[in-house]
């Protein structure tokens, strides 16, 4: 991957092209972008370092990959007419949904593509990349792009048949959790405490929990009971909501979207 310029700077484009711009690989001079509102793009431009170009078929002149992150729903109609100037290129393509079995539909048949359905914590190098594991990309190209997303989190590959699972879990998972952590703070703040100093308890509990369980690697239930003393505080808590059917809520939140996606 020599150049790579971006169709879409909104928040996801714009923290993958500053990790990017930040990776030792990648000179900033060689990341491109373009965005229809022009002065969001000019000034992540100025913030991250990258190039602006004022319209898409600029920016293609000058990279040899792209890296798709605009809305699922505009994709057809911007990249269609595309077609033929993409041909021979590698896409690369965080929109939701469009796996390679979709873009071979539009695209030029030497066109290579690498779908990857990133989270938003990748915004502070903690993102959680799930690449399909069809793709059409050279092996080596296909290994330096998963080097340069592992150094803004974790990556890991996933049959096309589970992205929409891994969607629903990772992709969606951060609201999950916010409204955990907001919670958390609500009760923190309900008994005497600063809303952030509430919200710092709550964030930096969960932070901490996540990696324990990573880098130990003990099943959740295990690190719960460990926090459970018989006739204890905890274990009082954890009776609450497991009445209030917390477990059954977040799988059910699970369910209604893979129900959106036709698979429940």
């Amino acid at each position: 991957m020599k150049k790579i310029g971006f169709i879409g700077m909104g928040n996801m484009g714009s923290a993958i092209a500053a990790g990017m711009a930040k990776n030792p690989q990648i000179d900033a001079a060689d990341i491109f972008a373009y965005d229809p509102q022009g002065d969001v793009l000019a000034a992540k431009a100025q913030e991250i370092g990258f190039t602006a170009c004022d319209s898409i078929e600029e920016m293609l002149e000058k990279v040899d990959t792209v890296l798709v992150a605009i809305k699922p729903f505009h994709i057809e109609d911007v990249l269609m007419p595309l077609k033929d100037k993409l041909a021979g290129k590698t896409v690369v393509s965080i929109a939701a949904g469009w796996s390679l079995e979709k873009y071979s539909q539009i695209l030029d048949p030497t066109t290579r593509v690498q779908y990857i359905m990133p989270n938003t914590p990748a915004q502070v190098g903690e993102g959680m990349f799930m690449f399909e594991q069809e793709n059409s990309l050279e092996e080596e190209e296909h290994q330096q792009i998963m080097e340069i997303f592992s150094g803004m989190g974790t990556v890991a590959e996933v049959p096309s048949h589970l992205m929409d699972i891994g969607m629903a879990i990772s992709g969606c998972g951060p609201a999950y959790i916010d409204l955990v952590i907001e919670a958390l703070g609500d009760a923190g703040v309900k008994y005497g405490l600063t809303r952030d100093l509430a919200y710092k308890m709550a964030s930096q509990t969960v932070l901490g929990t996540a990696k324990l369980q990573l880098e130990t690697g003990l099943h959740p239930g295990v690190l719960k009971d460990n926090v459970c003393s018989p006739g204890g505080t905890t274990i009082r808590g954890v009776d609450a909501l497991e009445h209030a059917g917390v477990r059954a809520a977040f799988i059910d939140a699970v369910d209604a979207i893979m129900k959106m996606q036709g698979k429940g």
